[in-house]
């Protein structure tokens, strides 16, 4: 397998460093072992935690491209870094809820762990100084940030990525309580981006109904680490 050379580092967030590559096309997304939440305020390294969620979003990608879905994702290169198309990204994440939690209990006074009667598709607009609001599509036309038919085609490609993922956790006893997925366009087509992992999703265990994702760290319940890599243990087993 050929050797992919890092270059000039492109753009560093709260999670995660993008470095560019030899090729224009491709760059490296480096996970870091930084958790943070409630947009920044609280802070903390974990060591492992960057390792486990590269890992984890590499057999997540992986399970997607063997049922049809496009990413970005190319390959793993080592522990903390996965080797991935470069995306002009839409500033939408595109939030899919299945079970009652987070903001949706906040705003709408559900209680955490009801079943949704269906899945429960949300848009919210990417940007830090605005809180990342919740929006509608007719906000996102309105503004230049994305087309009807694009978010069309947001909606049904998180959609089907929920179906996929959903199925191949329940076989790990592993409940899919929501999360959050962020496209771009590579070559005129629409891929998702970004990571898949206890970071962006919200899992549980079936029948316990654990939390192993990074609630544990907001909610000051420890063992971070530990529920990551036992995410990890179950999607591989």
């Amino acid at each position: 397998m050929e050797t992919v050379e890092k270059r000039e580092q492109l753009y560093e967030g709260k999670a995660k460093i993008i470095y560019q590559t030899e090729n224009p096309d491709y760059v490296i997304i480096h996970y870091k072992d930084d958790a943070t939440a409630f947009n920044g305020a609280k802070k903390e390294s974990i060591p492992g935690k960057g390792e486990l969620n590269a890992k984890i979003s590499s057999v997540f990608f992986e399970l997607l491209h063997s049922k049809g879905i496009p990413t970005h994702f190319v390959r793993q290169l080592n522990d903390h870094e996965l080797l991935v198309r470069k995306l002009e990204i839409i500033p939408v994440e595109v939030v899919i809820r299945n079970i009652a939690a987070g903001s949706l209990v906040r705003r709408l006074g559900l209680k955490e762990g009801t079943k949704l009667p269906f899945v429960i598709r949300e848009f919210y607009y990417k940007d830090d100084a605005l809180g990342d609001p919740l929006v509608n599509e007719y906000h996102l036309q309105a503004m230049g940030v994305a087309t009807f038919e694009q978010l069309s085609e947001l909606s049904r490609q998180a959609l089907e990525i929920n179906r996929v993922l959903r199925e191949f956790l329940r076989q790990h006893q592993l409940d899919l309580v929501d999360f959050k997925l962020e496209f771009g366009i590579f070559n005129g087509q629409i891929l998702l981006g970004d990571e898949i992992s206890p970071d962006t999703c919200r899992f549980w265990d079936t029948e316990t109904h654990e939390k192993l994702d990074k609630d544990r760290f907001r909610e000051d319940l420890g063992g971070l680490t530990e529920a990551y890599s036992e995410v990890y243990r179950r999607i591989i087993g």
